[in-house]
C-alpha cells in the first residue's frame, strides 16, 4: 500500500483516539492540532478529556515515539481529517474547519497521498474537500488526467460510543467510501491496521449519508420518548411506568426519555440531512425539533417546582450530554441550568458535574451558578434537578426520598412506592 506515516488533523474525541491506535500498532503517527495547549498536552503524553484506556495508550505511543503532535501539517503518506462540523443559527453546516484543515494540508503534498474524511459530513463534503486541495494544488488530480499526481479521497466515519471508543473504534464495523475505487480500497487497507470489523465498501455520498442516517433513526427514536413523556405528564401517568409496560410487548422496544438530545453526533447530524432534502425530511425535522425543545419543557417543569420560593436553590445534577464522561458538547443540561439561571436571575444553581473540574465558559459567566459537590448541593437546594444518570448519583437519589425533584431522567422510578 505505501503507507508507513499517517497525519491525523484534529486531536479531539475522535482524532487522537484514531491517532493513539495507529501508533499503538506501530504506524508513526504525527497528530495536528491548532490548540498550543492540545499539542502541548500530547506531547507530554497527556490526554486533555476523558475516555477510559485512552490515557494509557497515549502515554505508550508518546515514549516510544510513535506518535508526536504539531500545529501544522507535515508530509505524511496518509492524513485523516478529524475536526469539527457544528451547524450555524439557521441548522446550516459549517464546513470551515474542513476547508481550514483541507488547505492546510495542500502545500506538504507530493502526491499519491491518501486523504481520509472522518468527521460527520454533509453528503458532497469529500468532493468539496477535495476540491479546497486541488484548487490550492493544480498540478496534482484525482485521476492522473494530464499526467498528474493522483491525490486518493475518502469518507470513513467513526461511529463509536463516548466512553468506550477505544475499544469500539477496533471492534465496531466501519464504512468506507471513495471518490474513486481506489481510493476506498487505500483506506480500507489503512484501517485495516486497526479495525477487527467488517469494513464496507461504497462511494462517498453514500458514506456521508449513512453516518447521517443512523443518527437520524436514533434521533426520531429518542424523539418518540421524549414526546410520549409529553403526553403522559398531560395525562397524569408516569411515563416510566407506562414504558415499562408496553415494553413488554414482545415487538415493542420504546427508550427512555431525557431533558434532550446532547453531544456532537444525534444533535446535529440530522440536520444535514434536512438541508440537504428540505422537503423529504419532514420526519427527521420533526424529531430534531421535539428533541431540542425537551429542554424548554423541563425548565417549566423546575420553575413551578420552586414557584412561591423568592430566592430558591436549586441543585441540577449533571452537566455532560450522556453518563459518565466529560463531553459537555451540545449538551440539553447545560442548556437547561444557563436559561434556569438567566430565566430567574433571584435563583441560585447548584450544578453538580463530578466528571469536570471547572463551568463551561457560558454557565462561569453566571453569577447565580456555582460547581459544587453532591453533598452540598443534596442539603442546601429547594428544588433537585436530576439532568444525567451519572453512576456515582445512585447513592445521591436515595437520599432524596421526601424532596422537591423534577427527575428527567427516571432515577427516581419507584423510590416512593
Amino acid at each position: 500500500m505505501g503507507i508507513s506515516t499517517v497525519a491525523v488533523v484534529g486531536l479531539g474525541y475522535i482524532g487522537l483516539p484514531t491517532a493513539a491506535i495507529l501508533a499503538a500498532n506501530g504506524v508513526p503517527v504525527t497528530g495536528v492540532d491548532v490548540s498550543s495547549a492540545t499539542v502541548g498536552a500530547v506531547n507530554r503524553g497527556q490526554v486533555p478529556f476523558v475516555e477510559p484506556d485512552l490515557a494509557g495508550y497515549v502515554s505508550d505511543a508518546v515514549s516510544s515515539g510513535r506518535l508526536r503532535a504539531v500545529s501544522a501539517p507535515e508530509p505524511a503518506d496518509a492524513y485523516i481529517v478529524a475536526v469539527p462540523t457544528p451547524f450555524m443559527d439557521d441548522h446550516k453546516p459549517d464546513l470551515s474547519y474542513i476547508e481550514a484543515a483541507a488547505r492546510a494540508i495542500a502545500p506538504v503534498l507530493r502526491g499519491g497521498e491518501l486523504i481520509v474524511l472522518e468527521s460527520t459530513s454533509p453528503p458532497g463534503t469529500t468532493r468539496r474537500m477535495a476540491e479546497w486541495v486541488l484548487d490550492q494544488r493544480p498540478d496534482l488530480s484525482l485521476d492522473g488526467s494530464g499526467d498528474r499526481p493522483v491525490v486518493y479521497f475518502a469518507h470513513c466515519p467513526e461511529r463509536v460510543l463516548p466512553g468506550r471508543i477505544m475499544v469500539e473504534m477496533v471492534t465496531n464495523d466501519r464504512i468506507v467510501g471513495g471518490l474513486t475505487p481506489e481510493a476506498a480500497q487505500r483506506a480500507r487497507e489503512l484501517y485495516q491496521v486497526f479495525c477487527q470489523g467488517e469494513i464496507l465498501l461504497t462511494d462517498a455520498v453514500t458514506a456521508e449519508t449513512a453516518k447521517l442516517v443512523e443518527n437520524s433513526f436514533r434521533d426520531v427514536n429518542i424523539a418518540f420518548a421524549n414526546e410520549l413523556s409529553l403526553v403522559a405528564d398531560k395525562l397524569g401517568v408516569d411515563v416510566w411506568e407506562l414504558i415499562r409496560l408496553a415494553n413488554h410487548h414482545p415487538r415493542v422496544n420504546i427508550l427512555q426519555p431525557g431533558p434532550g438530545v446532547g453531544g456532537h453526533c444525534i444533535a446535529v447530524d440530522p440536520w444535514f440531512i434536512v438541508d440537504a432534502a428540505p422537503e423529504e425530511a419532514r420526519l427527521i425535522r420533526t424529531a430534531r425539533e421535539v428533541n431540542d425543545a425537551k429542554p424548554r419543557w423541563v425548565l417549566h417543569k423546575v420553575l413551578d417546582a420552586v414557584a412561591g420560593i423568592e430566592t430558591p436553590v436549586v441543585a441540577a445534577f449533571g452537566l455532560a450530554f450522556k453518563p459518565n464522561i466529560d463531553d459537555l458538547r451540545e449538551s440539553p443540561a447545560v442548556e437547561i441550568v444557563r436559561d434556569l439561571a438567566k430565566t430567574f436571575p433571584h435563583a441560585t444553581v447548584l450544578a453538580v458535574e463530578p466528571n469536570v473540574e471547572e463551568l463551561p465558559a457560558e454557565l462561569a459567566a453566571l453569577p447565580n451558578v456555582r460547581l459544587v459537590d453532591a453533598d452540598e448541593a443534596v442539603a442546601a437546594a429547594d428544588a433537585h434537578l436530576l439532568l444525567v444518570d451519572h453512576t456515582v448519583f445512585r447513592s445521591v437519589v436515595e437520599r432524596l426520598a421526601g424532596k422537591n425533584v423534577v427527575d428527567t431522567r427516571g432515577m427516581t422510578a419507584g423510590l416512593h412506592r
